[in-house]
């Protein structure tokens, strides 16, 4: 009962929002021809007919919509209304939220939202930090990053991804005291987040390449690993600081919650002024 009454409170403000949103519109804003002055319309805005045309939907569909019935949507039909309703990003978001699908993918960063998160990543020195897109690829790294696990600087934007680089770079393999644990847990979250993306090419092409690569992770990939992220503490032997502890914290940023800013935080005084010395001498 209860779930069944989140439903109806769901699809009841899935039809206000739409009503509002298409009565906030003039043919104008759309592309269509005023017509008949807006006195002689009988409701404000656009009418049904007008919306489920440029949403390439039937009439009687988006009605029963507006209406709030009991009816499922698919992410295409969503999607087109909100194209059709001018909706922007985050009123887009919040329509797919109302049907029950998981939000749009984001747009490519722009110049502007990478610098945001350089800076982001920068001002957590001394901790080690990153940031993920929904691919495992990376978006940023601060200096600790690249001296403490490893520089993704080195290779080419393609094979800029956390999995990749766990299962083929020796440094990464030599550094990690516990290799497998770790890298194991990196798949299963991979795995976990290819299966809310299915279809998606990067993730193939990803899977694909290490399948071809990597002995691990060909067969681990086949026992079909799915875990979220949990607490850690992972221990790495560096060349120059020595042993340092760090304790994996993982953020989503709010204007990016399809990103995944990754903390790794000295565990005592000895890592924190180990890395601290590591950087002055950088």
């Amino acid at each position: 009962m209860e779930n069944g009454g989140r439903q109806r409170g769901r699809q009841a403000e899935l039809a206000a929002f739409l009503r509002a949103q298409r009565a906030g519109l003039r043919p104008s804003d759309v592309g269509l021809p005023e017509g008949a002055a807006p006195a002689r319309r009988r409701t404000p805005g656009l009418r049904r007919e007008e919306i489920a045309e440029l949403a390439g939907i039937s009439v009687t569909w988006y009605t029963w919509l507006e209406q709030g019935r009991n009816i499922s949507t698919s992410a295409q039909v969503i999607d087109a209304l909100a194209r059709a309703l001018s909706l922007d990003d985050d009123q887009h978001r919040y329509l797919r939220d109302l049907a029950g699908l998981p939000a749009p993918e984001r747009k490519p960063s722009d110049d502007h939202a990478q610098a945001r998160l350089r800076r982001l990543v920068d001002a957590a020195a001394p901790n080690v930090a990153s940031v993920y897109d929904v691919n495992f690829d990376y978006l940023a790294w601060n200096k600790p990053y690249a001296l403490i696990r490893h520089d993704p600087g080195r290779y080419p934007r393609e094979r800029r991804n956390l999995l990749w680089m766990m299962f083929t770079d020796a440094e990464i393999r030599t550094r990690l005291i516990r290799w497998e644990p770790a890298a194991r847990s990196v798949l299963s979250q991979f795995r976990a987040a290819a299966g809310r993306h299915p279809g998606d090419p990067r993730f193939a092409s990803i899977t694909r390449a290490l399948s071809e690569t990597s002995a691990e992770f060909r067969e681990w990939w086949t026992e079909y690993p799915v875990r979220s992220f949990r607490p850690a503490i992972i221990g790495i032997d560096h060349p120059e600081a020595g042993r340092l502890d760090l304790e994996l914290f993982q953020l989503h940023p709010a204007e990016r919650p399809d990103l995944l800013l990754v903390m790794q935080v000295p565990v005592g005084k000895t890592a924190l002024r180990r890395i601290t010395a590591l950087l002055g001498t950088a």
